[in-house]
């Protein structure tokens, strides 16, 4: 049975796999779209190099190349169509580089000093966030005189209106590195912390996140439990014990938040998504949205009703933001694509994969690229590929169209190179006919057994569009990037340009508004 049950399903993929339109069928069809592209391509030589008012960062975490191929192909089959020749958001921006990932004690990175280094432009230790590679983790007194500043804190003094967004914990390892110093990633609340770590005078995120930075205009993502003091019932699931507050210091953070507040200022802090929804940006002036003890809700898991989306998030908060004339900074995390990868789980990965690409497209609507620099990049990528010769338009998630030569088994093209997926049954690899595998939680299958899938080592692309994209060619250190994001928004150390880009911006508007009235006064009556 199973084994026919495994050639049905071959032969469904064959089918599926015809699906495509008959207009490919015509080589003019592919020479006019190379000519189009190559027509595309000739006008880049126009640079943008304007001053940036706004920069936006999307970091998918744990979205290396394999993903974003992945995550195309299924975007595109969510819409109906074969997928591989769908177009992602981050896929129309001009300029595409390539970032090199170590840490510098590791080959292999972590997301702490991956985002130390994309934001704060040095290079750092795994494990670290907001602190150089003298700073050792867990040594609390290697902190001092370590301390490095990220963009964030770069467009908040030149009095840019800053946002941080993510689908998990807001002091998780990336949104962190952006307002905090901390030797260890997981101290997430005190709680975390070694007794001896706090009796040297080290904080923990979540006291960082309201005290280093305390005017970040929007703060958008999980983490409520460690905002509320020890055995504090959630406000969400007040008989799950394990969301109950941690702190041991006995702060309710997110009044401490209001508190640092303006009184003419309006302040609102959230929890769900009709509170969230329900809010007139013009009248915000700060938000705090903490929508879940931790992380979010995977996007497939996600109550529609109770937490929003991240395009939802990303809408609510460029509307805040961009009320400011000085323009913002605004890092956006989809955060969860990372642990749906750690967890083996493709099918959770790859959909919040398309819920980032989703929220840049609507970036890309509320913004322009005249004065917009938009950076879509990864910290790392995993060791998740796909392969097995799949025909053309077969489900992302489906089998490969033989099977094993080995052991005469089929396979699902989405694979692991370690991770919670090695399954064996009586000594031999597990028939996946046998089991659902395209089910949400549906662990691909992987070579090595590990309780957690590993990142991978390789690089990871760089998407940019907007005033000085064109700086991101090529290959570069990963701690390249914010200095380009600085050198375009002219914040930062970097300035010595900026008079003379501002010179050639106003020359330039004054010649439109010139040629404007000369062709309005010889336009006939």
């Amino acid at each position: 049975m199973d084994t026919a049950r495994c050639l049905i399903l071959l032969l469904l993929n064959t089918v599926l796999a015809q699906n495509f339109p008959d207009e490919e069928k015509d080589p003019e069809y592919w020479r006019s779209q190379a000519q189009e592209t190559l027509r595309k391509a000739l006008e880049l030589q126009r640079l943008n190099i304007r001053i940036a008012n706004n920069v936006i960062m999307f970091l998918g975490d744990g979205m290396g190349v394999p993903t974003v191929t992945a995550t195309r192909i299924l975007k595109g089959q969510l819409a109906g169509k074969p997928g591989e020749e769908s177009v992602l958001e981050m896929d129309r921006f001009p300029y595409v580089a390539l970032a090199k990932t170590y840490n510098t004690n590791a080959q292999v990175p972590d997301s702490a000093g991956t985002a130390t280094a994309y934001l704060c432009g040095v290079k750092a230790n795994e494990g670290t966030v907001g602190v150089n590679a003298a700073a050792v983790r867990g040594l609390c007194n290697t902190t001092k005189g370590n301390e490095v500043t990220s963009i964030l804190k770069w467009a908040k003094d030149a009095g840019k209106s800053v946002g941080v967004v993510t689908t998990t914990r807001v002091n998780h390892a990336t949104p962190s590195a952006a307002y905090a110093h901390c030797v260890n990633r997981d101290w997430y609340s005190d709680n975390e912390m070694p007794k001896e770590a706090v009796e040297e005078g080290c904080k923990d995120i979540a006291w960082q996140l309201m005290a280093n930075i305390p005017d970040i205009e929007v703060i958008m993502g999980g983490g409520r439990k460690y905002m509320f003091p020890k055995n504090t019932p959630d406000v969400e699931y007040p008989r799950d014990g394990k969301a109950n507050g941690t702190r041991l210091d006995g702060l309710n953070l997110t009044q401490v938040w209001r508190d640092k507040k303006p009184r003419n200022k309006a302040a609102h802090y959230v929890w769900n998504r009709e509170q969230l929804m329900s809010l007139r940006p013009q009248d915000v002036d700060y938000l705090l949205g903490l929508f879940e003890p931790v992380d979010l809700m995977y996007e497939l898991d996600r109550n529609t009703s109770a937490d929003p989306s991240l395009p939802e998030m990303v809408r609510v908060a460029i509307s805040v933001l961009k009320k400011n004339p000085k323009g913002f900074f605004l890092l956006v995390e989809g955060g969860r694509i990372d642990h749906g990868h750690h967890e083996g789980k493709a099918k959770q990965a790859l959909h919040e994969a398309v819920q980032m690409d989703l929220a840049i497209g609507l970036a890309r609507n509320m913004t322009s690229a005249e004065d917009t620099l938009t950076v879509v990049t990864a910290d790392h990528s995993h060791v998740f590929t796909f392969g097995g010769y799949t025909h053309r338009g077969t489900s992302i998630f489906g089998l490969a169209p033989t099977l094993s030569d080995i052991d005469q088994k089929p396979f699902t093209s989405i694979l692991y190179g370690n991770g919670p997926g090695y399954r064996l049954t009586a000594g031999n690899r597990e028939n996946v006919s046998t089991v659902d595998y395209t089910r949400p939680s549906y662990q691909a299958q992987s070579a090595v057994p590990l309780q957690q899938e590993t990142h991978g080592g390789e690089d990871v692309a760089i998407f940019a569009r907007g005033p000085m994209a064109h700086l991101l060619h090529g290959v570069h250190e990963q701690n390249y990037i914010p200095h380009v994001m600085a050198y375009a928004a002219c914040i930062g150390q970097n300035l010595d340009h900026c008079t003379s880009a501002s010179s050639r911006q106003s020359t330039t508007a004054s010649l439109t508004l010139l040629t404007s009235a000369l062709a309005l006064l010889t336009a006939p009556c």
